[in-house]
This record gives structure tokens, C-alpha cells and sequence, in this order.
């Protein structure tokens, strides 16, 4: 099947909405209705998603910086939305070296946008769906050295899988591939924060899209990180993971997040 027989633009796509939440371009009408839509239920979602897009570039410097990663697998990259990782990590550490991993048509479309590397470091892009974690990880031995720590990030992708399709067990493969030393890296959509407003927002969305989300709650999200060294401040909601100096984080931001290291 071609990326044009795949690509429905009557019917809204994850990474469109995300993409139209944060003020990008690459969006349609059922992307820009559903985002209404889902504003009308959760107000702060847009708030939300920039919390996630700023965390992610914190974490990722973090990771950099304090912790010496180099090599980075970003799981569900989305459409690109500037800054990506590594414009984030290589603004760090240029020699820094990115594999991202999507299936979505419109992002395929736009992969040629990942791939300006830095000049010292690396960047790739697969299309390759991320509930297949054996041959994502053979191909992205090719531009990542899997003898030496690698973050594994899967920032809003999780929800994505359905509990059916054992998303803990998916985690536990992609973890398998990488040494000791190496870290996860996850945000979650929250079902306990603001409970009521997100399972209707939830409702409302999965109405719309052909892959519906699943919110989970602390406990459920904790789980994604059993065996695993949670980085402090722990699993907390997106905006509380170490916020920039100066920053002032208000408000409930319905996501969690966090970072732990694998022993």
C-alpha cells in the first residue's frame, strides 16, 4: 500500500491534532474540528501539549548534560515540530546521535526535516511501527552503538497502545536491546488528573480517530518503570519535571512523566 492509499485526510490523525495544538501547519479540516472539539472539553490542552514539547527538550539536555547519554531513540517522533530532539540535544552536546521511529504518513512525509544533523553527530528516521521492537532496534544499530547507553523516549505515543497489545511488555523489549546505563524515558496522559473533563475528552476523541487513546493513571503509568531508577523528582505531571530556573509551574497539567535508568 502507498503513503497515498494509506493517507485519509477525512478522517483525524493523532499527530495532525498534536500538530495543530501547537500551532503547526501540517494539519486538515478533521484535525483542526477534532482540536476544537477536544478544547471545548479540556481547555488547557494546549497548554498541555506545549508543557510536553518544552519537557521533552528538558529532559533531553538533562540526559546530556548530567548524565553523559549520547545516543538517543525517539519512539513515535510525530510530525516535526521545531525543536526536535536533536536540535534540543545537539544544541548540547553536538556529537549527540538520534534515530527517530514513526509509521504515520504526513510524518514520513516531512522526515526529510529530521534529518539535519549537526556536523559531529547523526540523525536518522525510520518507518517502522514501534510495537515491533526487534527490527527497529537491528536498524537503528546502524547510526546507534547499543554497547553504550542509549535513551529510549516515548513522549505521547504510549497512549497509543491499547493495554491489549501489552505496551509494559513492548517497553521490556526495547529495554533488552540497550545496556545498563541506559534510560526510558515516558509521558502518559493522565486518567486521574482533572478525571472527568479528560475521559470525556478521551470519549469525544476516540470518536474521531482510527487509533483511540488510553489514559492511565499513576499507578498504571508507574509500572512502565518496575526494575527501573527513577530520576528524580519521580513520576509527576509534565510540567513539574524539573522545571527551567525562573519558571513558575501552575495549573494541572493532565499528563505524567518521567525518567529512570536501567541498573
Amino acid at each position: 500500500m502507498t503513503q497515498q492509499e494509506q493517507l485519509d485526510v477525512t478522517i483525524a490523525s493523532s499527530a495532525r491534532v498534536y500538530d495543530y495544538l501547537l500551532g503547526g501547519k501540517t494539519n486538515f479540516e478533521a484535525d483542526r474540528k477534532l482540536a476544537g472539539q477536544l478544547i471545548e472539553r479540556l481547555p488547557a490542552l494546549p497548554i498541555m501539549f506545549r508543557a510536553q514539547r518544552e519537557l521533552v527538550g528538558r529532559i533531553v539536555r538533562h540526559l546530556a548534560l548530567e548524565h553523559g547519554v549520547r545516543q538517543f531513540l525517539d519512539i513515535g517522533t510525530g510530525i516535526p515540530t521545531s525543536p526536535n530532539v536533536h536540535e534540543a540535544v545537539q544544541a548540547a552536546v553536538p556529537e549527540s546521535r538520534v534515530v527517530y521511529v514513526d509509521n504515520d504518513p504526513i510524518v514520513l512525509a516531512h522526515a526529510r526535516a529530521l534529518l539535519t544533523s549537526s556536523a559531529e553527530g547523526a540523525t536518522a528516521f525510520l518507518d517502522a511501527d514501534l510495537r515491533k521492537p526487534e527490527p527497529i532496534l537491528a536498524e537503528a544499530a546502524r547510526t546507534l552503538d547499543f554497547t553504550q547507553p542509549v535513551a529510549v523516549v516515548m513522549v505521547g505515543v504510549l497512549h497509543l497502545v491499547p493495554d491489549a497489545d501489552q505496551p509494559r511488555a513492548i517497553i521490556e523489549c526495547y529495554l533488552a536491546g540497550v545496556p545498563a546505563g541506559s534510560y526510558l524515558v515516558i509521558t502518559q496522559p493522565a486518567s486521574d488528573v482533572n478525571a472527568e473533563a479528560a475521559a470525556a475528552g478521551a470519549r469525544q476523541y476516540n470518536s474521531f480517530v482510527a487509533t483511540p487513546q488510553t489514559r492511565r493513571d499513576h499507578a498504571g503509568t508507574a509500572e512502565f518503570f518496575n526494575g527501573l531508577d527513577l530520576v528524580e523528582p519521580g513520576l509527576v505531571q509534565a510540567h513539574q519535571w524539573r522545571p527551567d530556573p525562573g519558571s513558575s509551574p501552575s495549573g494541572s497539567i493532565s499528563a505524567w512523566a518521567g525518567v529512570a535508568r536501567k541498573l
